[in-house]
């Protein structure tokens, strides 16, 4: 399967390893578009694309760039649309219900979606909505043998306003227990700081699936305890509470677990081991990639074709 991959230049996750492995799994054509690109993108694939000459187009690209490009990217054959911020569509911000109105314009556009419930809402409206988790650089976020020196702890953002149940979440555990909120730069410094910490607190409040981070704390042998996102995205990520995971819905919930695994420091460890088993078995972006690929290769919708003045209308960029 031929694929061209379009990736946005700027991005503040690094991902290049969910990009080998995508890459790994398919003769894949992978380009870095610059903001001014993703802006206009009816010139760039003037300029630099052939479409017949790929089996799937995928994008993952900024949103608010593809939602004013509609005319142009209904022209596009074979789309595959993969998207981790889809949740804002079913959350109150400044994308909610967005992405459904979008994808209501190319009903037959395979997205793959990050979350599982958030796949299954899609669905459930008619999109051809598959799921594929988020993950981890397995490269980059690795098991180091040091001293586990901060208890409690989040690594992160908070400011978004997407973020602001997490911020009043993390702000209300701090109140109550002795919890280190911090950033670090992207890289060795982060993994190095993962692996310092005993217990990770990941406060994904009102997102209705779990972000990067829980993936990558995980992997890093930290106990992971995690904002419960439902029965049905914990099932099918293998999140069982107080075996892979420690799952909470409140500072009082967080804090009685917390007391236990104080008291239990085994029972702690064994989370610890069996969360990281999980992860390093199944979230590894090599892993991830895999999953899109095989996402990506089943049949798609048939798409209508283009009308006279949709096509002169595409050629113009509007």
């Amino acid at each position: 399967m031929k694929v061209l991959f379009l990736v946005q230049k700027e991005q503040r996750a690094i991902l290049d390893r969910l990009y080998d492995g995508i890459a790994a799994h398919c003769d894949c054509d992978l380009r870095w578009l610059d903001s001014a690109e993703q802006r206009n993108l009816s010139k760039y694939f003037k300029q630099h694309v052939d479409v017949t000459k790929y089996d799937r187009i995928l994008f993952f690209l900024r949103f608010k760039q593809e939602i004013r490009q509609v005319a142009f990217i209904r022209s596009v054959p074979n789309l595959v649309i993969l998207e981790h911020d889809a949740y804002q569509n079913y959350i109150p911000c400044k994308y909610t219900g967005k992405f459904s109105a979008h994808y209501r314009q190319l009903p037959w556009v395979r997205v793959i979606s990050s979350g599982f419930m958030v796949s299954e809402r899609l669905r459930g409206e008619g999109f051809d909505a598959h799921f594929v988790p988020k993950g981890y650089d397995q490269a980059l976020l690795t098991p180091q043998v040091r001293e586990r020196d901060i208890e409690l702890a989040f690594v992160g953002s908070t400011k978004s306003v997407a973020y602001s149940g997490r911020k009043q979440m993390l702000d209300a555990i701090g109140e109550v227990e002795p919890l280190l909120v911090t950033r670090t730069n992207s890289g060795q410094e982060y993994s190095d700081t993962l692996n310092r910490i005993r217990f990770f607190v990941s406060a994904d409040v009102g997102m209705g699936e779990y972000m990067i981070k829980n993936f990558e704390a995980m992997a890093c042998g930290c106990v992971l305890f995690t904002y419960d996102q439902g029965e049905a995205e914990n099932r099918a990520l293998g999140f069982v509470d107080m075996q892979t995971v420690v799952l909470y819905s409140s500072v009082d919930s967080l804090q009685t677990k917390l007391a236990q695994l104080r008291r239990e420091p085994a029972l702690a460890e064994r989370i610890a081991a069996a969360g990281q088993a999980l992860v390093l078995g199944e979230y590894g972006f090599d892993r991830i990639g895999q999953r899109i690929v095989q996402a990506m290769a089943e049949p798609l919708r048939q798409q209508p074709a283009l009308g006279w003045w949709a096509r002169m209308r595409s050629r113009l960029g509007g």
